[in-house]
């Protein structure tokens, strides 16, 4: 059996999602698709809105055959770091064929073609990139300026769903084994738009406006039933955020991901502000509101460089939240040829190693915590919808 896999947050799912799923089982001629998708938390720092179990069965419904938990140490980092993660788990599975993602433009060699050069000249690279933030330059500017040093096409980096593209297929070539790339494009909103759109609305735009009937437009019946306004759940996150900012040293913030070059002393200056107001004081050319958001929310959960780069380096696991019924049994024999254990109930944790029992601890810490959070009844089991 040939399985597709598919990267992913589904923060809540919408018809784009939908749209993706559907063309990346038409394109790729697998059987079946695996999606791995973020647990509680972000790669932008984000509280997820609806309970990480009912966001996978939502996936299944809106078709994929499985849907895997990414551990949070990956789901809260930068890009290469979101995407090594979650490529590591899905290349463990032997019969995956292609990893399909949304873009906004490009083909399978552009994407290749753009890693090999990042990979290739990566002190050349990084290099230029130092140099012109060093100059005052903006990160984004920064790394298209040292992108198209090396020979890159600037164009192909201009998009942020592009962006990841990129770091995805850089960390399959470093997985060497003959994964094809199907990129998929985007349609309606781009990535962040903030204005909902009459069918084809970004996660963004939805999230931010979860009470305007117009969202009942933008995703599919079923998960607009488990919907609800998550305002005040938004304002408990935010001051959690405050609170253990407060509660931290400028020195343990620098061992979270990309809190160096001193954004980790502003941030301690800043934590007697809002929420709102320490992301906008923080927020500059080298910093985004994204990175800081992340910080802080990895700062929140207690996760570290050192640990990622642990469990980058280990054997880890596979922890399945939803499946489809109908092809549970091939699906979950498939992910049992894995070179990881697959956990579905609690006797199988026994088979893990350290570094993935820590990882594991980590998820559901994670988990813990959105329970705290939002009050909500929870939901500890796979589904099989």
């Amino acid at each position: 059996m040939k399985i597709c896999g598919i990267i992913c947050e589904f923060n809540p799912f919408h018809n784009g999602h939908a749209y993706v799923l559907e063309w990346a089982r038409e394109l790729s001629g697998c059987e079946s698709i695996v999606c791995i998708m973020s647990g509680s938390f972000t790669q932008r720092g984000d509280i997820c809105v609806v309970n990480k179990y009912l966001r996978a069965k939502h996936a299944v419904l809106g078709g994929a055959d499985c849907v895997l938990e990414l551990p949070s140490a990956f789901s809260v980092a930068p890009a290469e770091i979101f995407a090594s993660g979650a490529v590591k788990i899905l290349s463990s599975i032997p019969e995956l064929d292609t990893l399909a993602f949304g873009c906004e433009d490009g083909d399978e060699e552009d994407f290749f073609k753009a890693a090999k050069l990042l990979i290739e000249e990566n002190e050349a690279f990084k290099t230029a990139l130092k140099v012109k933030l060093s100059e005052g330059e903006s990160y984004i500017k920064s790394y298209a300026f040292a992108f198209k040093s090396i020979g890159g096409d600037v164009a192909l980096l201009s998009k942020p769903n592009n962006t990841l593209g990129v770091e995805y297929a850089k960390a399959v070539l470093r997985t060497g084994k003959n994964i094809k790339l199907l990129p998929i494009r985007r349609v309606g909103a781009g990535y962040g738009d903030g204005e909902l759109k009459r069918n084809f609305s970004s996660a963004s735009a939805i999230r931010s406006n979860l009470t305007s009937p117009l969202v009942k437009q933008n995703v599919p019946n079923f998960v607009f039933g488990d919907l609800v306004d998550f305002t005040e759940e938004t304002k408990r996150y935010n001051d959690y955020l405050r609170l253990m900012l407060s509660r931290t040293t400028a020195e343990n913030l620098t061992g979270i991901y990309g809190c160096n070059d001193g954004i980790e002393n502003a941030l301690k200056s800043l934590q007697r502000l809002s929420y709102g107001k320490i992301i906008s004081a923080a927020t500059s050319k080298r910093f985004s509101s994204s990175r800081i958001k992340r910080i802080l929310c990895a700062n929140f959960l207690e996760i570290y460089t050192t640990d990622c780069e642990e469990f980058l380096s280990s054997d880890l696991y596979l922890s399945p939240l939803a499946v489809k019924k109908e092809s549970a049994d091939k699906v979950l024999s498939a992910l049992a040829k894995s070179t990881y254990p697959v956990l579905t109930c609690g006797s199988d944790e026994k088979k893990l190693c350290a570094a993935a029992a820590k990882c594991k601890e980590q998820d559901d810490f994670s988990y813990l915590q959105w329970q705290q959070i939002t009050n909500k009844p929870p939901v500890n089991k796979m589904i099989i919808v």
